[in-house]
């Protein structure tokens, strides 16, 4: 059945997903792939498929957020998607952490509000075990060291600069607790994907590429092709032993 918001029925996906957040990132992480041709550009919800050797595998943009990321898992779900990525980016909570630093979330600290609808909130929100050792190890064969642990999903990204707030002190503490509790990151999706992967039986995993710290959004800049290519190679190599230990299973 054509999912109404994707705007993609079954033969249009790969049953392995990276799922980047901003749909015009889509056609870059698909470049890794062969073969790959965008099968919908919808809404926010930019889909590309291709190969990683006979297997079919898609890039899919989950827009920002717990809203548009919980419509996008739920009608990947329903095509038959078993396995998810999210290859994005977030703010860097530790002080010794700078640009450039890869994130790989074991878990969320749920600041978000989507999942709730789902399930209440001592649920835990957590990764795949092993898509998280999939992508420290892809990390680490290309000479990347990253930084593993929980992190926070939220629903306001303005939260960062929170001076004109009503309640500053509180914003401003939640950030001091997130960083003494050894939070290593904030982002916007990845709560929803853990929770819904779960609930949808579905394996999931979060790899983020650091912007920069969370105090400085203003000073945050895209990432460049070089940075894009570090992320998508980490992604990419996590998702091929993916595949090469589903298939020893099945054997």
């Amino acid at each position: 059945m054509r999912q109404y918001h994707l705007d993609l029925d079954e033969s249009d996906v790969g049953r392995y997903v990276l799922m980047p957040g901003d749909p015009h990132r889509v056609s870059a992480i698909a470049a890794y792939l062969s073969d790959a041709r965008e099968m919908s550009f919808h809404r926010e919800f930019c889909t590309w498929t291709g190969y990683l050797g006979q297997t079919r595998v898609s890039v899919v943009s989950s827009g920002i957020g717990g809203p548009s990321t919980a419509i996008a898992l739920e009608e990947l779900a329903a095509l038959g998607v078993h396995t998810v990525i999210r290859t994005g980016t977030c703010g860097l909570l530790q002080p010794s952490d700078t640009r450039g630093t890869l994130v790989i979330a074991t878990g969320c600290y749920r600041g978000g509000s989507t999942a709730n609808a789902y399930v209440p909130l001592n649920y835990p929100a957590i990764a795949d075990f092993e898509l998280v050792e999939a992508l420290c190890i892809a990390a680490r064969s290309r000479g990347v060291s990253p930084r593993v642990g929980v992190i926070e999903s939220k629903d306001a990204f303005f939260l960062e600069s929170p001076q004109y707030l009503p309640c500053v002190e509180e914003a401003t503490m939640h950030w001091d607790i997130m960083q003494r509790a050894g939070i290593l990151a904030t982002e916007m999706e990845s709560d929803t994907i853990f929770v819904i992967a779960q609930l949808r039986k579905m394996r999931a995993a979060s790899v983020l590429f650091g912007l920069g710290s969370h105090h400085g959004v203003e000073d945050m800049s895209p990432m460049s092709s070089d940075e894009l290519d570090t992320l998508s190679r980490v992604a990419i190599g996590a998702l091929e032993a993916i595949i090469d230990s589903d298939k020893r299973k099945i054997s």
